[in-house]
């Protein structure tokens, strides 16, 4: 077992608190996990990646190739195509649907939609908007993480398990709403990938 994982984002999004769960699930799985340093302007705006890998074997390198990658995940549509390059033939692009813009020249709706519709294997979905719906725009990152988990090659119940531990401090109320974000994005993908 092997998933190279490219995280991505603007800086306030959350991806930090993707990679933790990832890590805490992996680590009860007894995987070995390397995360790289996030890079990237981490204020809120910035742009933001990070290389997760994970294994059943011991890894020497915490930074993935560009055409190595198994999954990308992006709270932020330019971003993901931004990384879409390091994917490998048969690896996945996660990401939200809606732009973050923070620079002048950002691409219009229509050039991300053409192409994002070049990339095969792809989850796009609305993360904010389901967030609200679940109540909190703050779980807009673990409704990501929800429709990426098909891909990362971890049992859906350790990811779980990863959020209760992370967040278990915050509450029971807290973790339920995380748990309610996992399992909406999810769905997503698993209705994606069965088309």
């Amino acid at each position: 077992m092997k998933t190279d994982i490219i995280l991505s984002g603007v800086g306030g999004q959350g991806i930090l608190s993707i990679a933790a769960v990832i890590g805490e699930a992996a680590v009860h799985q007894h995987l070995y996990m390397k995360q790289a340093e996030v890079h990237g302007m981490s204020q809120r705006g910035g742009d933001v990646q990070s290389n997760l890998r994970i294994s059943d074997k011991p890894i020497y390198s915490d930074l993935i190739s560009r055409g190595k990658a198994d999954l990308v995940i992006s709270l932020e549509p330019m971003e993901g195509l931004r990384y879409a390059g390091w994917l490998n033939e048969k690896g996945w692009l996660v990401t939200n649907s809606i732009p973050v813009v923070n620079i002048p020249d950002y691409p219009s709706d229509k050039e991300l939609k053409t192409a994002l519709d070049k990339i095969s294997n792809k989850v796009v979905l609305d993360v904010d908007d389901m967030a609200k719906e679940l109540g909190s725009t703050r779980v807009s990152n673990i409704v990501m993480l929800g429709a990426a988990s098909p891909f990362i090659g971890i049992d859906y119940t350790a990811i779980e398990n990863g959020i209760r531990r992370i967040f278990g401090r915050k509450g029971e109320e807290v973790v339920n709403l995380n748990l309610k974000a996992l399992a909406a994005g999810k769905a997503v993908a698993d209705n994606m990938k069965s088309r």
